[in-house]
């Protein structure tokens, strides 16, 4: 289980009987690996950004016979100061299968315009959770933070869920447009 530091413990401000608020003031966060601070401070968090990890994963697929289509991702999202950490230690988690080095996770805050903010969406394709290791670790968290903040467990079956629960009950979101450096903040 991830030891969330208390500098990101937001769940007694963002988790109530409802699920996670969702922002009003535009404010989301993005969890992400240290190694790759620099690079969104330039370029601002782009779709699909990891290029060096999409280029090492697209040399293995040539490596093995095997042809790599690089899929354009949304960027990805939450409320919840302590939802982008878990995604944040994920990230250098699996940057530190790749690359060697100390890599640190590191939470980033993203302001958007009204526009901007109108344009994010639930993540329903989170359902995909169910498939890999990680959706039950990050399923863990989540009810983990519920009783944390001392609400009754998370019932929530992604296969069946409403679009909408997506954000409010476990905090998935995406903008399909890159962010812009000055709307981010580490």
């Amino acid at each position: 289980m991830i030891e969330l530091p208390e500098i990101y413990n937001d769940v007694q401000t963002v988790l109530g009987e409802d699920g996670f608020a969702i922002p009003t003031n535009g404010v989301w966060y993005h969890g992400t690996s240290s190694a790759l601070v620099d690079s969104i401070k330039e370029n601002g968090l782009v779709r699909s950004g990891d290029k060096a990890f999409n280029q090492v994963a697209k040399q293995t697929m040539a490596t093995i016979g095997n042809s790599y289509t690089e899929q354009r991702e949304p960027v990805f999202l939450t409320q919840s100061k302590a939802l982008a950490y878990f995604w944040a230690e994920h990230c250098v988690k699996r940057r530190s299968v790749r690359f060697e080095g100390e890599e640190q996770p590191v939470v980033l805050t993203v302001n958007l315009d009204d526009d901007n903010a109108s344009k994010v969406r639930p993540d329903v394709g989170a359902a995909g959770l169910l498939m890999i290791k990680e959706g039950e670790g990050f399923m863990m968290f989540i009810a983990s933070l519920y009783e944390q903040a001392g609400l009754k467990p998370l019932d929530i079956d992604l296969m069946k869920a409403e679009r909408e629960e997506y954000l409010t009950k476990i905090g998935m979101a995406y903008i399909d447009d890159d962010i812009l450096s000055d709307s981010i903040s580490a």
